[in-house]
């Protein structure tokens, strides 16, 4: 049954995308922006950030733990969390026009795309390096994540983690005003992520250029000032043989990323290639889930 709800919510993700409207995690991100708003006041800002934390993700949990319960609807409503809880046609829909735009040479157009998927500024942006950068770890978070919390815990787990890394997304910054807040996010999606990230980065190595992308993750990801996108990125960047990190700019602020991979910079070529390996990763997972479902049910 695992192996089937995981196929299910991945093909219901593949023909339908994400839900064009009532999208859970648009309405929590929008309840959570409210309560950030109101209640970040930079007093005891780190007890708030955890307190606001956990009022956003255990009733839902709770709740979701309950409904999978009942006979028969459960699983339907399992195979439904997972599939809101997945990304990977969302993240296709995003970065194919930046592709098409930069096969264009419209530069202008690929910048204002890219700066929807991610929080650099979008005057200094290296369109090329930050969409694949956003590809590779989006697939962990957005994807494999989801997966992994799904195969130990059911849908709450797969649940938990996403509405975590909802939180780390919007408040997990190093600013003023998110340093405190929103640290217990954060932390909690660093610890949500740290076996997931690896499962992923092992993914990318063992579906690309296996040799390069486990040294990369093995020199450079210590390197990289996140725990999990940097073996994420490190064996991603490796697996396709291109050159990514290096000097960021962050809300007018410069941060001097490691450089990550071997090979040349990342060209336009690079977004499809990079696509392709998530996918190829995916089809990865499914066959041990289905390998070790099977595997379960006969001993």
């Amino acid at each position: 049954m695992l192996a089937l709800q995981v196929i299910a919510a991945v093909l219901i993700d593949r023909w339908l995308g994400e839900p064009r409207r009532w999208h859970p995690l648009i309405g929590f991100g929008r309840c959570a922006g409210w309560l950030e708003a109101r209640f970040n006041s930079g007093q005891n800002s780190r007890v708030t950030g955890l307190l606001l934390v956990l009022l956003l993700v255990v009733p839902p949990v709770l709740l979701v733990a309950l409904l999978v319960q009942i006979p028969v609807l459960g699983d339907v409503i399992a195979v439904l969390v997972l599939w809101f809880t997945l990304g990977l046609e969302s993240l296709k829909q995003h970065i194919r026009p930046i592709a098409k735009a930069l096969l264009r040479k419209d530069m202008e157009e690929a910048r204002r795309l890219t700066s929807y998927i991610c929080s650099r500024d979008a005057a200094e942006l290296d369109v090329e390096r930050t969409a694949v950068e956003s590809v590779l770890e989006n697939g962990s978070d957005a994807v494999f994540g989801a997966i992994f919390w799904f195969c130990v815990a059911g849908a709450p787990g797969a649940l938990a983690f996403r509405l975590i890394n909802t939180l780390d997304a919007m408040w997990g910054y190093r600013s003023e005003r998110f340093l405190h807040f929103g640290w217990a996010a954060a932390r909690l999606d660093d610890l949500a992520g740290l076996v997931p990230a690896r499962l992923t980065a092992l993914s990318y190595a063992l579906c690309g250029h296996t040799r390069r992308a486990l040294r990369c993750w093995r020199d450079q990801a210590p390197r990289h000032d996140s725990p999990n996108a940097g073996p994420v990125m490190a064996a991603g960047a490796g697996a396709l043989s291109v050159q990514l990190g290096g000097p960021t700019c962050y809300r007018g602020v410069w941060a001097n990323k490691p450089v990550l991979g071997e090979g040349a910079s990342a060209q336009p070529r690079d977004l499809p290639r990079a696509l392709r390996l998530v996918e190829q990763a995916l089809g990865l997972w499914l066959v041990v889930i289905t390998a070790a479902t099977l595997l379960g049910y006969w001993l």
